[in-house]
């Protein structure tokens, strides 16, 4: 294995700035003398000599700040923990193009190197490095726990690509607008773990595939797809015509959940963290339901209000 010549200078930055175009003194308004250009000297007054020190003066206060020394902006492609770099590795749709990893990360692979390569999975000779050297890579505080890979991003699926993968029983999970990646990623980990297929969400207002959330869904990103689309009422019109019935969780559901009858293919759909369900989507679904939660605590959060649902579904089966 190679070992890994990290430095600690950071990242070359551009500046931002396009190019300007040179002031031009403005046309006198009275017939008197043009007035001076901006940054010069007022109209009526003798232009001060050129003077290094003036010119010094006159720049930004605030210049640009420079990253920190060896600090390096995490790039979306890297996962990082146990988990989720052993689903990664021994998954086939997955490239993988580096793997940074301690000699206590290494251990933590063992198992997933020999699947690889029984698999005849194309994959790099892992980089030794020392743990410093991940936490510069990663944001603050990330649990990386030796391991970090840097892979590319899963095949995008659509619709007909899931309805082509489900059978006559199969349930996937759409989510209307759930925003924070922890959630997402927690919501990931519970449809693998009651059998859903894929977890639909509308592109604009979901999270990025990101270390946090593949951190969060705990290996769970490589089993259950996450299909982004761009509208979300729409795609349940397409889930209906391919045979799923669309139950929307939600408090103002006439029924509790358990009481529905679910004929065939099920779309559990949930609403964003505090707004719930829209009311666009609320019609488009077959039904509404709620969870039979009792006061002083009326509801869960959304990743929890996940897992009871899917595993209702999950037990009906």
């Amino acid at each position: 294995m190679k070992r890994s010549g990290f430095s600690n200078q950071g990242p070359t930055r551009t500046s931002g700035n396009g190019p300007s175009s040179p002031n031009s003194p403005r046309p006198p308004r009275d017939g008197g003398r043009p007035a001076a250009p901006k940054g010069g000297a007022p109209t009526g007054e003798r232009p001060r000599a050129h003077d290094a020190r003036t010119e010094a003066r006159s720049e930004p206060r605030s210049a640009p700040k420079k990253p920190a020394p060896g600090k390096v902006a995490p790039k979306p492609g890297m996962l990082y923990g146990q988990h989720p770099v052993v689903a990664a590795w021994t998954n086939p749709e997955r490239r993988c193009k580096a793997l940074l990893a301690t000699p206590a990360g290494l251990d933590l692979m063992t198992e997933a190197f020999a699947q690889a390569k029984a698999a005849g999975l194309a994959r790099p000779e892992p980089t030794v490095v020392e743990r410093e050297a991940l936490d510069r890579l990663l944001p603050a505080g990330a649990v990386h726990q030796g391991l970090v890979l840097d892979a590319s991003p899963l095949p995008e699926l659509d619709i007909a690509d899931v309805a082509r993968a489900c059978g006559e029983a199969d349930m996937v999970v759409v989510l209307d607008q759930v925003t924070d990646p922890h959630n997402v990623g927690a919501i990931l980990r519970s449809a693998a773990a009651f059998g859903a297929k894929a977890v639909i969400v509308q592109d604009r207002h979901a999270p990025e595939v990101t270390g946090v959330l593949a951190k969060t869904a705990s290996g769970a990103l490589e089993v259950v797809p996450l299909v982004r689309v761009t509208n979300l009422s729409r795609a349940l019109t397409e889930l209906q015509e391919d045979g799923f019935f669309c139950v929307g969780l939600a408090e103002s559901g006439p029924k509790p959940l358990h009481a529905l009858d679910f004929p065939g293919r099920v779309a559990v759909v949930m609403g964003s963290e505090g707004d719930g369900l829209r009311r666009l989507t609320m019609e488009r679904c077959d039904a509404l339901a709620h969870l039979p939660t009792q006061p002083p605590i009326g509801s869960l959060n959304v990743s929890n209000a996940a897992a009871v649902a899917l595993y209702e579904v999950a037990r009906r089966r």
